[in-house]
């Protein structure tokens, strides 16, 4: 089995930085997502979908395995939708984040493990490296956007 782990820092607090990873609303702006849903609780759903929503291009569903905010969030059980077809593997991946304080802020990081090592999740995981560093993009964009927001409109 393989994994990614990536962490950054983040200039909020904590409990902020915990926020995003479940409030759809700011997953659909960081992560680019159409919709996104999240029963926020243990053995809760994480949900996020993209394109149409008649006809998503792509869904990822999974289950809250640890839920212990501001700290922990853990998700597995995964289940994927493509227009092109489900994963060429079995899935064992689970996802977790965890915030810890960091001096100015915080620092986020996340591990996703449990890729097969063989060639049939080769393409899969390259495609998860890539989306890893994109959504660290738009998780650093999304706390600039609304730490300016906040300055200049007083918000």
């Amino acid at each position: 089995m393989r994994g990614i782990s990536r962490e950054m820092p983040l200039p909020i607090e904590p409990g902020a930085a915990f926020a995003l990873l479940h409030s759809p609303a700011a997953i659909r702006k960081w992560w680019s997502a159409t919709s996104a849903v999240v029963a926020a609780r243990p053995d809760g759903v994480w949900i996020a979908a993209w394109g149409p929503e008649e006809a998503p291009e792509y869904v990822t569903v999974s289950r809250i395995l640890v839920w212990d905010p501001p700290h922990r969030l853990r998700l597995g059980h995964f289940e994927y939708f493509a227009r092109e077809g489900g994963l060429p593997f079995d899935d064992g991946i689970e996802t977790e984040f965890t915030v810890g304080p960091a001096a100015g802020g915080c620092v986020l990081t996340v591990r996703q493990e449990g890729f097969p090592a063989d060639a049939s999740a080769d393409a899969f995981f390259e495609a998860c490296e890539r989306g890893w560093a994109a959504t660290f993009d738009g998780i650093r964009r999304y706390v600039e956007e609304r730490r300016t927001g906040a300055q200049v409109g007083g918000r």
